[in-house]
């Protein structure tokens, strides 16, 4: 029987961002994709942030149908992204299965990794997205006006502003330079209104969904570790914002999904 009322919900779902690799769910990565799939999470992207994470990310994916590997290094961990970490993360790009870089980006909210350092690490990365053709997947937390310039320069024309919480205006200015905008299971707390807003005014056909797993827990698991089969939480939520079925939601964010990362139409 499954945990999730698939009358409510009965469509398949992509989950675009989450942490199978992050140690809190590495230990059972079976249990956790099992209980996905019968929430009808049926695919997913493992992301990856650092050297360790991105080994495990092509793991998981290169073990399991409908899973794929996104290699990179978030902005806290650019300070272990020297010349032979670039080099390693160009030659995994070419593996099998991987289907975006990042999560890279920019954050000047913990001020714990210089901002020039970052910048440095996120035009490298940046430049592989590029030259391999392949959607690079943005962290942006308080760097909104440097992650627009650098992007808007880099020539990077696809890819995902990952749990997106800025602006209506924001969103459509990322929208404008081919961006997808994904909403994380932010968009079903209480008190955030402004990420729904910003939800209502991007265009269907950019909108993904994601968990973020473990992080950033969903309404009604908030204090919990998150897990990839919450991303139906997030799709009930948004599809409530747009006024959308869940199925409507969920076809919506799987084909956007497809067309992205896998090339289909």
């Amino acid at each position: 029987m499954a945990i999730y009322d698939l009358t409510k919900t009965p469509a398949d779902s992509y989950d675009s961002h989450t942490h199978l690799n992050d140690d809190k769910l590495f230990h059972d990565v079976p249990a956790y994709i099992g209980r996905a799939n019968e929430f009808r999470v049926m695919e997913m992207n493992i992301v990856g942030y650092d050297a360790l994470a991105n080994e495990r990310a092509l793991t998981i994916a290169q073990a399991h149908d409908n899973i794929y590997a996104v290699l990179g290094f978030q902005p806290e961990d650019t300070t272990a992204f020297d010349s032979a970490a670039a080099e390693k993360l160009e030659m995994q790009l070419q593996q099998e299965k991987v289907v975006g870089v990042g999560e890279t980006g920019l954050d000047y909210y913990w001020e714990t990794v210089a901002h020039d350092v970052q910048k440095e690490a996120f035009k490298k990365h940046l430049a592989l997205a590029k030259k391999y053709d392949l959607p690079v997947i943005i962290h942006n937390r308080d760097a909104f006006s440097d992650v627009y310039d650098m992007l808007k320069a880099s020539g990077v024309h696809k890819g995902v502003m990952h749990s997106f919480s800025g602006t209506p205006e924001q969103a459509l200015a990322f929208v404008a330079l081919g961006m997808h905008i994904s909403f994380s299971g932010v968009v079903t707390f209480k008190k955030a209104d402004d990420v729904r807003q910003a939800a209502q005014a991007v265009p269907l056909e950019r909108l993904l969904v994601e968990t973020d797993a473990p992080y950033l827990t969903p309404t009604p698991f908030r204090g919990k570790d998150n897990e990839p089969a919450f991303v139906k939480y997030v799709v009930d939520s948004l599809a409530e914002t747009l006024n959308l079925s869940p199925k409507e939601m969920s076809d919506i964010t799987r084909t956007n999904a497809h067309r992205l990362f896998l090339n289909h139409d």
